[in-house]
Parts: C-alpha cells; sequence; structure tokens
C-alpha cells in the first residue's frame, strides 16, 4: 500500500519519497527476521489459532500506521506488519493444500496465494484512488476494518487443522539441500528483486514522464492483467510450470526493456504495465507450487524460505531502488530490473531436473 500512497505520504510525514519507500523495506524486513524462526516455532500450533494471531498482528499495524505523525512509529508499525505477515505468507499455501484432495493441490494454491497477487493488483491502485479523494491514512484505516471483519469469518468459516508433531520437521539446512529447492529460491530472490526495484518507486518512475496523475491507471492496468495471470497459473500450474516462469522471466524482462527505451510513450508505459501484470500475476503461485514440490515433506520450512527469499526480494528492491533514484535518473530503475532477470531466466532454464521441472508434478 505505500507504494501507492508515496508521495502523499512523504510529504505528510516530512520525509523524501526515496526514505518513505523504506516503509516497504522495513515490512519486508520484519518478515525476513520472523518468517523463518516464528514457523518453526509455531509449527505445532493448531493452524487456525495462528492464522488468528497473525491477522490481528495485521491490524494492529495498520491502525498504528493510520494514526501515526512519526515517520519512526510508522516503521516500527511496518516492521510488525511484516512479522506477522512474513508468518502469514508462510502459513496460507500449507493450511491451503491441508483442505483439498492432493489432485486440487495446485488450484488451491492458485486461490489461496492469489489472494496476495489481487491485494498488489487492486489494493495499490485503490490506495493511490484514495489518496487522489481523501488522506492517505484512511486506506490503512479501511484495512483495519476490513481485516476485523476478516477475522469474525475466519472463526466462523475456516477449518482448522493440527500443527506437525515435532518428529515430522526437517532441518533448515537438510531442507536447502533438498535438489530443487535452492534453484527456485534464487529465482524467487531475483524476480522479486527486480518487481520490487519498479513497483516501490513506480510513481517517482512515472513522474519526470509528466504521468504522475496516472500512477493509480498504470498500476490498475498491472492489476487488472495480473487477475488473467492468476487464473492462467492455477488452471495450468500442475502440467506447464516450467513453461509459464519461462514465459513469466521472458515477459518481464521484455516490460523492463520497454520502459527503459520507449518509457516517454505513455501508450508503450501502459503496454509495459500489462506484460509485467501477465508476467507477475501468477508467479507466487508458481514458484509456491515448485518449491512444495520439491521439498516434500520439508514443505513447511521450504515455504519459510521462500517466504523469506521474496521479502529480501522486497527489502532489497526497496533499499536499492532508493539509492538509483538518489543517484540518477528514475529510468534507470528498469535496467537494473532487466539486469536482475537475466540470471532468474538462466536459473529456470537450468534447473530442467529439480526445481522447474518438464514432466507433470506429482509423477515423480
Amino acid at each position: 500500500m505505500p507504494a501507492g500512497v508515496l508521495p502523499e505520504m512523504s510529504r505528510d510525514l516530512g520525509v523524501s519519497e526515496s526514505t518513505a519507500g523504506q516503509s516497504v523495506t522495513v515490512f519486508a524486513i520484519g518478515a525476513i527476521l520472523a518468517a523463518i524462526p516464528l514457523t518453526k516455532a509455531t509449527i505445532g500450533w493448531p493452524r487456525r489459532h495462528l492464522l488468528l494471531v497473525a491477522i490481528a498482528g495485521l491490524a494492529i499495524a495498520n491502525t498504528v500506521t493510520a494514526l501515526s505523525d512519526n515517520f519512526a512509529l510508522t516503521l516500527v508499525a511496518r516492521c510488525l506488519g511484516g512479522i506477522v505477515g512474513g508468518l502469514l505468507w508462510a502459513l496460507l499455501a500449507g493450511y491451503a493444500v491441508r483442505m483439498v484432495p492432493s489432485h486440487q493441490r495446485g488450484k488451491a494454491m492458485a486461490i489461496a496465494m492469489g489472494g496476495a497477487i489481487v491485494a498488489l493488483s487492486v489494493g495499490v491502485p485503490a490506495a493511490a484512488f484514495l489518496a487522489k479523494l481523501v488522506e492517505w491514512r484512511y486506506a490503512f484505516g479501511i484495512m483495519t476494518v476490513l481485516t476485523l471483519a476478516l477475522i469474525v469469518w475466519v472463526i466462523a468459516a475456516v477449518p482448522n487443522f493440527p500443527g506437525q508433531p515435532k518428529s515430522s520437521r526437517l532441518p533448515l539446512i537438510r531442507t536447502l539441500r533438498i535438489p530443487g529447492v535452492a534453484p527456485v529460491l534464487f529465482v524467487t530472490l531475483t524476480f522479486v528483486l527486480a518487481h520490487s526495484i519498479l513497483y516501490t518507486y513506480i510513481a517517482s518512475f512515472l513522474k519526470p514522464l509528466d504521468m504522475a496523475g496516472q500512477t493509480d491507471a498504470v498500476l490498475l492496468t498491472f492489476g487488472l492483467v495480473s487477475l488473467v495471470s492468476i487464473w492462467i497459473a492455477g488452471a495450468l500450474v500442475h502440467r506447464r510450470l516450467r513453461l509459464l516462469m519461462i514465459i513469466a522471466c521472458v515477459l518481464f524482462a521484455t516490460c523492463a526493456l520497454l520502459l527503459g527505451i520507449f518509457s516517454g510513450v505513455p501508450a508503450l508505459v501502459y503496454a509495459s504495465a500489462a506484460l509485467w501484470g501477465l508476467a507477475f500475476g501468477g508467479t507466487s503461485t508458481l514458484l509456491q507450487t515448485a518449491v512444495a514440490e520439491a521439498a516434500g515433506d520439508a514443505g513447511d520450512v521450504a515455504q519459510a524460505l521462500l517466504t523469506t527469499g521474496w521479502n529480501v526480494g522486497i527489502a532489497g528492491g526497496g533499499i536499492i531502488g532508493g539509492i538509483v533514484l538518489s543517484g540518477a535518473d528514475a529510468s534507470w530503475l528498469s535496467w537494473v530490473a532487466l539486469a536482475l532477470l537475466v540470471p532468474a531466466l538462466a536459473t529456470v532454464l537450468a534447473a530442467h531436473q529439480y526445481g522447474f521441472t518438464k514432466g507433470e508434478l506429482g509423477s515423480r
């Protein structure tokens, strides 16, 4: 959400846009620090209890963000949000697949984790739109209200499952050594890092193009096409995971190239946003399915590792993007993103035996 209201947020809190962008970074840092240790510490908890604790933590974080007039306090609130958000991200995939038969695991994961992409797709442009109508703080206040309603719904409708017994948990290092896990984590890191560099500072990228007033429209274009990508990933993930991930890397690289060369042409900026959405929307489903398939019984620990890699990418994007903005033209953001997508694509192509396999999932 800060990405959609960055100029207004920075102005209100009396800091620069690159400094305000660190509200995204500290959220990710909270998730990085917490995802693995908290997942391991709470893996024996009943799943619904843990889900409710995480959601309540997000309600507190958003409430403090909405009310705070102090940037340091805002950063603390965003870090708290990242801590419970990282725990939530690691929890959801495994929770979803336990609700369905084995042949529906991919679809269940696509639906559950598609929520995160819908949030990026709809929430950020909605926040940018609200910032035009009312103060940016109302966007965070609305999230608190929605979160409280979500808590009631979870209690009423979501089934509970026990945690894992201690004897079934695999150590972290052993999970990393499972063939296929490391390549998926590397692709997660580089792909999300490239995304975050552009996404966090999209308002700053558009400003010198005289498109600052179109931030919400560009993000909405990204978001709507992302929804199509989520549907495609859910439908094909178990048969075409490797091909879909290759296409995602190629489309995103094409987007970064277009933004670098033709950023002064508004129509091509919108076309690039559409390619970006098509590349990114289903990525969460693809990566989480890939790491779950590779890790097998170590799925929860592998998901925590993927959550950490994802949030390292988000945090790194906020930091690297801020450095780029402070020392160069905003157009350089797209070139840095492109440089990161090349090794991501190379890794997907190389990991054809483990990680991003050619055969149907579940056939090995």
